[in-house]
């Protein structure tokens, strides 16, 4: 009995995971969907978000790095790449995974495991029904197709990471016009204003001849905040910062799913996972998102720079 000729590059497809996404959608990424997902939230994640903030860049560079190695013909080094687990894998990250795998791709996970493992994940991947015959005709069973798809779904919700940043991003522009008719992307753009006000609120309370005299004294010469009030205020908001960027999928979710762009994202998660499991791994599930919010970033670190040398 001979064995199954490899697949030839992009023969695969996923007809059935296509036509699940549209109720993929609408069960977890919309109104009650979305809230029951973030319910995970709540706990360690609310430190995991704020550091997968820092280490997006590391992120981005190792996904363009994984494709400049597979353009020199590295692919040893373009996989190693690929599949570097650089962000902190949050408990919401966990359950998203589990929904692909068993409502996308129809992996017999049970639903009452909320955070399943990583090694739980994978095993259900071979066991999914279309994906167990193009895995089983890998050299190897498999395994190394395996860790690539696993990596793909890491970069999903690596991107949900990302668009909650530039949710939070928003908010922030958002409260800087209202309260400071400013533009602030960022916590370091916004920080400042907020000491400054911090500082005339107090000043103005502790001043001798009463409230009124002092908003009117300190109208005329405003108070400057000190280093140390800034540098609390930053920590502050970056804490603020950090809730706000782990729930913002709650207001983001059903945007992205009014707008088709959830729908866009998977159908291409599931090209790149076709492309995987065909052997033909030139169609990278594109980390697009990433790179929007660098922009607020250094719209953000200019901003404070201007700020500073105006200073």
């Amino acid at each position: 009995m001979t064995a199954a000729p490899a697949l030839p590059p992009h023969s695969l497809h996923l007809p059935r995971s296509r036509a699940r996404v549209a109720a993929f959608v609408a069960r977890h990424l919309t109104g009650a969907g979305t809230l029951r997902l973030h319910r995970a939230a709540l706990g360690l994640d609310l430190l995991r978000a704020p550091a997968n903030v820092a280490l997006a860049p590391v992120l981005l560079a190792c996904r363009g790095g994984a494709r400049l190695a597979g353009a020199l013909r590295l692919p040893r080094v373009s996989a190693w790449l690929a599949t570097r687990p650089v962000l902190f894998r949050t408990r919401v990250s966990a359950q998203i995974e589990a929904a692909l795998l068993r409502d996308l791709f129809g992996a017999p996970l049970p639903e009452t495991d909320r955070s399943p493992g990583r090694a739980a994940l994978t095993a259900a991947l071979f066991a999914a029904p279309e994906l167990r015959e193009p895995l089983a005709q890998h050299p190897d069973g498999g395994k190394a197709a395996a860790q690539r798809v696993m990596a793909v779904l890491t970069d999903y919700t690596g991107t949900r990471a990302a668009v909650a940043e530039l949710t939070t991003a928003l908010v922030t522009i958002a409260l800087g016009a209202v309260l400071f008719q400013a533009l602030t992307p960022g916590m370091f753009s916004i920080a400042p204003g907020l000491a400054e006000a911090v500082s005339r609120e107090a000043a103005v309370a502790g001043f001798p001849l009463g409230e009124t005299l002092g908003g009117f004294w300190y109208g005329l010469f405003p108070t400057a905040p000190g280093p140390w009030l800034t540098g609390l205020t930053l920590v502050g908001l970056m804490s603020v910062s950090g809730f706000v960027t782990a729930f913002a999928g709650c207001l983001a979710d059903p945007v992205q799913a009014r707008l088709g762009l959830h729908r866009r994202r998977l159908l291409r998660l599931i090209d790149t996972v076709e492309a995987e499991l065909s052997g033909a791994q030139d169609r990278p599930f594109a980390t697009r998102e990433h790179y929007l919010v660098r922009v607020f970033d250094l719209w953000d670190a200019a901003l404070s720079l201007l700020r500073a040398l105006r200073g």
